[in-house]
């Protein structure tokens, strides 16, 4: 029999055993599939559910909103009054108010609304960098087989490294991403391995993510979409559920060209995992969705031939239509093009991205829905000169 390592038999003993859901933002009230999943992994119908508004400019209504939608789904939840924006209250003296850290400590799960991740960490963590009580009381119960949830915000603050205070994306691309001003440390409930991001797909954001990734030195992310969640079991496997999908990041063989001005890379990896998906961050392997399980494309079959281009690719679900395309194509390349828009001081400057086809990418789909997955797909990015064009009038 192998012996296991020391190092690896502890850190796998200190392992959190219970589980994450990381909600992309715009969750709604009806997402039966999200929110009975969080009751369920919290202990099921009964279950006590500590609800943190933290994030919220109105911490008060938000909670208490929340609080009655989980009862409505069964849960016995309640509010945890720790927020930078609850009147007449002192976060710093709440987070370690010892009676409010055992009441989370003993719950069998923990919600982090929606709003400003910024206020989440400000509010949770004291200003030496160490954890307040009610965070070490929310470790504890993710050490110990809780859930641990969050929408929007309550998502970002998932990674060892979060956004912070992030201008729009096509700026992260312009000018780079700064620590303590684009990026700042997130509470790192799913590790120091992975990058994740929120509003994923219809607001562009892997155009951020990406810089953002190489700054820190991130190998994979990942990025969910509104009212969709991603699952993180204790043994780090990933199901979509909810809406839409994920998005895969893997940087493990990308490169960039310091000779090159302006932002730029090469190999790039990315998947999009669609509902009901399954990814396993252990191994890297890939489980397609019960209705997806006979659908793997046969790209011999393929009829489409036409180019496949997006003017705009950070546009809303660009870059997963893209895909779409290119992988139903017998076509082994597209391009996206990004632009910082007619308005701005240096319209003319843009990126190109170019798709393409491997000999790992395969796409998966569902007859019924028309709903596809796409695997290892070659992302490079490249800096545009598109000219004096956009400075013209119609």
């Amino acid at each position: 029999m192998l012996a296991v390592p020391f190092g690896a038999a502890q850190a796998a003993a200190d392992a959190p055993k219970g589980s994450l859901v990381i909600i992309g933002g715009n969750l709604q009230a009806d997402n039966a599939e999200v929110w009975q999943r969080i009751v369920q992994l919290a202990g099921g119908p009964g279950a006590r559910l500590a609800v943190l508004p933290s994030a919220a400019a109105d911490p008060a209504p938000v909670g208490a909103a929340i609080v009655e939608r989980f009862r409505a789904y069964g849960a016995d939840a309640f509010l945890v009054p720790l927020a930078v924006k609850l009147a007449d209250s002192d976060y710093r003296q709440v987070a370690d108010d010892p009676q409010l850290a055992e009441a989370v400590r003993s719950a069998g799960g923990v919600f982090f609304a929606g709003g400003d991740q910024a206020r989440i960490t400000q509010a949770l963590v004291r200003p030496d960098g160490s954890r307040s009580a009610v965070l070490e009381a929310v470790w504890e119960l993710y050490r110990n087989g809780g859930v641990v949830a969050g929408n929007s915000a309550g998502a970002a603050i998932m990674s060892s490294t979060m956004f912070y205070a992030p201008g729009p994306v096509f700026s992260a691309l312009r000018a780079g991403v700064t620590e303590g001003r684009e990026i700042a440390p997130g509470l790192g409930f799913i590790g120091d391995d992975v990058f994740v991001d929120q509003h994923f797909l219809v607001r562009g954001r892997f155009a951020r993510m990406i810089p953002a990734m190489l700054k820190k030195g991130y190998k994979f992310g990942l990025g969910i979409d509104e009212n969709t969640a991603m699952v993180v079991d204790s043994r780090r496997q990933v199901e979509i559920v909810g809406h839409r999908g994920a998005l895969l990041v893997d940087l493990r063989r990308a490169t960039t060209d310091a000779s090159h001005g302006g932002f730029n890379v090469a190999n790039a990896m990315i998947s999009y995992l669609d509902k009901g998906d399954r990814y396993d961050l252990a191994s890297h392997t890939f489980i397609p969705s019960q209705a997806k399980a006979g659908g793997k494309l046969d790209g011999r079959a393929v009829q489409m031939a036409q180019p496949v281009f997006s003017a705009d690719i950070l546009a809303r679900n660009a870059l997963v239509e893209l895909m779409e395309n290119l992988i139903n194509n017998r076509r082994s390349e597209a391009i996206g093009i990004a632009t910082s828009g007619r308005n701005s001081p240096l319209p003319e400057l843009g990126f190109q991205f170019t798709f393409s086809k491997t000999r790992d990418s395969v796409g998966y789909a569902s007859a019924a829905l028309q709903s596809y997955s796409i695997l290892n797909m070659r992302l490079d990015i490249r800096p545009l000169d598109i000219g004096q064009s956009l400075l013209q009038k119609n």
